[in-house]
């Protein structure tokens, strides 16, 4: 099934932190971040330009959103993107939220990215 795809201004790092690390309050104010904590760590995906104390980070990456919101009867979504993904050898880090999927790639594999998932019948908005 064709997705419709975009991108989301700017660069993203993704961090890692001890599991009871608290969120630091400035990610709380950035226009896109997502954390999740485990019982083993604490990861958190912000803007590059907010720099984070934490234990290891890996920066540059840029942020292909799935235009939803997604039924939760779909199946697929995600494994059909990645899979392409996949396929060109590129790396991702996936997103899920309660109405849609993210897929972070290396931001110097974006056009890659964004060439691949139209070969496949993706189409990018912008």
């Amino acid at each position: 099934m064709p997705l419709q795809l975009s991108t989301i201004p700017g660069t993203f790092a993704i961090h890692r932190f001890e599991p009871g690390t608290p969120v630091p309050t400035a990610v709380l104010e950035a226009a896109f971040f997502t954390a999740t904590r485990s019982e083993t760590e604490l990861s958190i995906v912000a803007p590059e330009s907010l720099h984070l104390a934490a234990e290891r980070t890996e920066r540059g990456w840029a942020c292909i959103r799935v235009e939803g919101p997604l039924d939760f009867d779909l199946v697929g979504i995600l494994a059909g993107l990645t899979g392409v993904l996949a396929e060109a050898g590129i790396s991702l880090f996936a997103i899920s939220t309660f109405d849609t999927d993210y897929i972070l790639v290396k931001a110097d594999r974006l056009d890659e990215a964004r060439r691949a998932l139209g070969s496949k019948g993706h189409h990018f908005s912008k």
